[in-house]
Formats: C-alpha cells, sequence, structure tokens
C-alpha cells in the first residue's frame, strides 16, 4: 500500500524527455497555439505566465475552462531540461525566514530570477482541496522566451476532454472521471533542487 502523500511533491505527466505543462487562455491565443505548435504573435512574451503540472489544478484555477478568458485549455508538453532549468532559476513567491537570510534577499531574488514557485493546493475530481501541495511555476522574462521559443515539444487543446471530466462529476461518476484523468506521476526533481523551494 503507497504510504501517505507528502506535502509538496511535483506530480506530472511526463516521459524520459518531456513534461506537460497546462494553462487556459482565451480561444484567440489557444486556438491558433494548438493548431500551430507554438503561440501566437498575441502571446505576451515580457508578461508572466503560469503552468501548472497537475491538470485538476488548472481545471480549479478555469473551472473546467468556463471562466472568461480561459475558455481554451491546453496541455503544453516541454523539454524536461526547460522545466528544470527554470526549477534551478525559481525562487519562492513568498518570503520564508528559514529560507532567506532577510525579506531584502527574498525580494532581491524575486526580483532578479526569471521563475518563481508557488504551492497550492492539490484539488480532487469536485475541485476539494486536498491536503497535499500542487506546484505552479511562473515564468518572465528569460524564462518565458525560452518557454514559447525553445522548450515546447507540442501544445494540445484538452478542452473537449475538461468538458467530458467535468461532465462525468456533475452525473456523480467519478469512477468514469477518474478514468478520463492524465496520468501524472511523481516527477524525478533533485531532492536538493526542492528542498529551497518546498517550505
Amino acid at each position: 500500500m503507497p504510504g501517505p502523500e507528502p506535502r509538496h511533491r511535483i506530480r506530472a505527466v511526463h516521459s524520459a524527455a518531456t513534461v506537460t505543462v497546462y494553462q487556459a487562455y482565451p480561444p484567440a491565443i489557444g486556438l491558433p497555439a494548438a493548431r500551430d505548435g507554438r503561440f501566437p504573435a498575441a502571446w505576451k512574451r515580457d508578461r508572466m505566465t503560469w503552468i501548472k503540472p497537475s491538470f485538476l489544478w488548472m481545471m480549479y484555477r478555469c473551472g473546467w475552462g468556463t471562466k472568461e478568458g480561459q475558455e481554451t485549455v491546453l496541455a503544453v508538453e516541454i523539454t524536461r531540461e526547460g522545466f528544470e532549468w527554470a526549477l534551478r532559476h525559481a525562487c519562492l513567491s513568498h518570503y520564508v525566514p528559514e529560507l532567506h537570510a532577510d525579506q531584502a534577499e527574498w525580494k532581491r531574488q524575486l526580483r532578479t530570477s526569471p521563475a518563481r514557485v508557488q504551492w497550492d493546493p492539490e484539488r480532487d475530481v469536485r475541485l476539494q482541496a486536498l491536503p497535499h501541495r500542487s506546484l505552479q511555476l511562473g515564468l518572465a522574462g528569460e524564462a518565458a522566451h525560452r518557454y514559447a521559443d525553445e522548450w515546447v515539444v507540442s501544445i494540445t487543446d484538452v478542452t473537449p476532454l475538461a468538458r467530458r471530466v467535468h461532465a462525468a462529476v456533475r452525473e456523480d461518476d467519478l469512477a468514469t472521471a477518474h478514468g478520463l484523468l492524465p496520468e501524472e506521476r511523481p516527477y524525478p526533481a533533485d531532492p536538493a533542487l526542492l528542498s529551497r523551494l518546498t517550505r
């Protein structure tokens, strides 16, 4: 029997070379991105963009693709090399006395890091909070440019999947809902890397 889920762990669909993350956009961005396998010119590289390895956390954030401006849900397959570059160059999005010398040091890291990490409660299929946390990874500056221009392997519109899972949940058919979910497994991130990002 598996033990209790650690409070902080990256869970994701991943292969030997790639990891899948989720984002939601208005159709004007999401549809051409899925069609062309790259983000369109309307996608702003100079804004921070947040990627989420958890499908259900993305569903919580976008309301199963019903929230305004988040109607198109994308599964973005990126290189593990790029994902881990972002983790190595990330800082926590909040101040932690055990990890930062003082608030000024944390603010300096926040200002200079091209990526930031936030941990939020993972969700079940009813989108209720679970005791363990799910990674959100914010990309800005160099990281956002690398993400869009170097790391993306494929982009898939998974809005139809979101709708099927949501329909099963509404019908209280949780077995079907669970069976439709992407198979997210623990991601083999370096424990030393995560130790500075998990307080």
